[in-house]
């Protein structure tokens, strides 16, 4: 399979100022797509068992990493999702074989889904958890799905994970780590405007806080 664009993409973001990259390989996106066996119908060599389908993600890592450095390279992933009926029946093992393949490239670090965010709009109570996942990933694991102030900051006082990460929280909360610090209110979210075409709505109208105290 030809990886030339991905080669030259990653090149480029590092010319422009940028930092480094976050591979997308979750929800339903074309890399996750491959990784899950409800979808992924191929009979090659990228298709079938767990090796084949995790196969383009992993040769995806590899380009990149080969082309800017792993120190700059970041992946997201989201085995226990089901977006864009992508999901698989065995996300554990699926998001242990990632993390554990993943540590050979010595990426700058691994971003995975909180398996209670099955879905775009739900947040579900269940028993699975990001802990193995974490454990078997040598470099910094990031959290994400769900969070908020609280639960986020004793996750990580457990060890639990590195860092979270933050959505939908961030993005009405223009200023969120000042309203975090303050333990301020935050603005609601709206999901009938988060996937709109419309440039301001939805994506830079949210107040900061001293337009809203």
């Amino acid at each position: 399979m030809q990886l030339k664009l991905v080669t030259v993409v990653p090149h480029k973001f590092l010319i422009s100022g940028f930092d480094g990259v976050e591979i997308h390989g979750a929800h339903g996106f074309l890399i996750d797509q491959f990784l899950k066996d409800e979808i992924n119908d191929r009979t090659d060599e990228y298709g079938g068992s767990l090796e084949n389908r995790c196969r383009f993600a992993l040769e995806v890592v590899d380009v990149v990493v080969k082309e800017i450095g792993g120190d700059k390279v970041g992946i997201r992933l989201s085995p226990f999702a089901d977006y864009s009926e992508s999901g698989d029946s065995n996300p554990e093992t699926l998001g242990l074989y990632m993390a554990e393949s993943l540590n050979k490239f010595k990426i700058l670090y691994c971003h995975m889904v909180e398996p209670r965010m099955k879905s775009v709009f739900e947040k579900v109570d269940c028993l699975d958890s990001l802990l193995p996942m974490r454990r078997t990933f040598k470099r910094t694991f990031i959290s994400a799905g769900g969070y908020g102030r609280e639960d986020g900051n004793k996750v990580v006082a457990e060890n639990r994970t590195d860092l979270v990460a933050y959505g939908r929280l961030c993005l009405a909360n223009p200023d969120l780590p000042k309203r975090f610090e303050l333990n301020a209110p935050l603005n609601k979210y709206d999901m009938s405007t988060i996937y709109t075409r419309d440039p301001v709505v939805g994506y830079t109208d949210y107040p900061f806080l001293e337009t809203t105290i």
